[in-house]
């Protein structure tokens, strides 16, 4: 690592770090998970990557998966592991820069990434499901109606760009409302998908 990598991971941290600091609850485990919970193994490794506080991994270890959760934010990983203590839960934290990092290949049935989206370790995450395995990815898109999330389209999924990304895998659900019909109406910010492979 350079010493100007190093120098962005630590300022990454500290941001991550300051955002967490006074939170004290972990959240709700994300849209595409909580409502498709019935897609998952009944056994094996789950990972939830840049999982923040940890809501998709209480959800995955309360489903008896052996589950990790990776984020950059020292802070945001002594939470969860209190979260976890606090609800009986086996949770393996690991404080790591998951974009210079990613998961190695072969090595999760089942990944998790909510609101993250560093688009070169899309083909990591791939190759880092087993056979059978699957992705649950959630994320702000560029045709959102609301100011929630970021503003950089570096950071915001195109039109089908999850579709495109995950072809090779199996598609088994898939929700991008976009800007279609009722505005009132539907999930309107973000992508979902949850792809399995084969």
């Amino acid at each position: 690592m350079t010493e100007s990598s190093s120098n962005d991971q630590k300022t990454q941290q500290q941001k991550w770090d300051q955002r967490y600091q006074q939170k004290t609850q972990p959240g709700n485990p994300c849209w595409v998970l909580e409502n498709n919970l019935h897609l998952l193994p009944k056994q094996g490794a789950a990972l939830d990557l840049a999982s923040g506080l940890g809501a998709n991994a209480l959800t995955l270890a309360k489903h008896r998966l052996t589950t990790f959760a990776w984020d950059i934010s020292s802070i945001a990983l002594e939470k969860i592991d209190q979260f976890a203590t606090e609800q009986n839960l086996n949770i393996t934290t690991e404080q790591r820069d998951v974009e210079s990092n990613p998961p190695e290949a072969n090595s999760f049935d089942v990944i998790v990434v909510s609101q993250f989206l560093y688009r070169p370790i899309f083909p990591d995450l791939i190759k880092a499901l087993k056979p059978n395995g699957l992705i649950f990815y959630q994320t702000f898109n560029q045709q959102k109606l609301s100011n929630s999330g970021p503003s950089s389209p570096d950071y915001l999924l195109e039109p089908n760009e999850l579709l495109k990304v995950f072809s090779e895998l199996s598609i088994r659900f898939y929700r991008e409302d976009s800007r279609a019909g009722d505005l009132e109406q539907g999930r309107r910010d973000s992508s979902y998908l949850v792809a399995e492979r084969g």
